[in-house]
């Protein structure tokens, strides 16, 4: 998948309401990163301190919640005692979606965040339209991958 597709998705999962307690802080750059470290390590609640049903539902942004600030992580905890309330098709979206958030790397989620910045701020119609070209978008056929020069076939 391409980085401005990656970072597509992400603006949306941002704008679907994952992760948007970041776009709230996004431009507060901590002065170093052992600032930055200790204040992850005083956020709450640890890991341990949630139940096994919100872990089993925040299990794929396991890996990064020692990273998280408090603010992400009540936004986390509130999403997941959501979770047994939704639609199994809702469920199975919000899984693949922080699947998605978790494979992107810091500066993708950067750049999410921006991304999803810049789409609060249109004004709704523009929005609307937008949506509608990502759903076009989404059902377009996927085209096949040129080979590489040099792998022609039959030599």
């Amino acid at each position: 998948m391409g980085k401005a597709a990656r970072a597509l998705i992400a603006a949306l999962l941002i704008a679907a309401g994952l992760g948007s307690a970041g776009a709230q802080q996004q431009g507060q750059p901590s002065s170093s990163t052992s600032a930055a470290t200790s204040a992850a390590k005083a956020a709450r609640p640890l890991w341990s301190e949630l139940s096994p049903k919100q872990q089993a539902v925040l299990a794929p942004i396991a890996a990064e919640w020692d990273n998280l600030d408090t603010v992400r992580r009540k936004k986390w905890v509130t999403i997941a005692n959501r979770y047994p309330k939704m639609q199994p098709d809702e469920q199975m979206r919000l899984q693949n979606r922080m699947q998605a958030w978790a494979t992107l790397t810091p500066a993708e989620r950067r750049e999410a965040r921006e991304n999803y910045k810049t789409l609060r701020q249109l004004p709704r119609p523009p929005r609307g339209e937008l949506r509608q070209k990502w759903d076009q978008h989404k059902q377009a056929p996927v085209p096949a991958p040129e080979a590489a020069a040099g792998d022609t076939p039959g030599k």
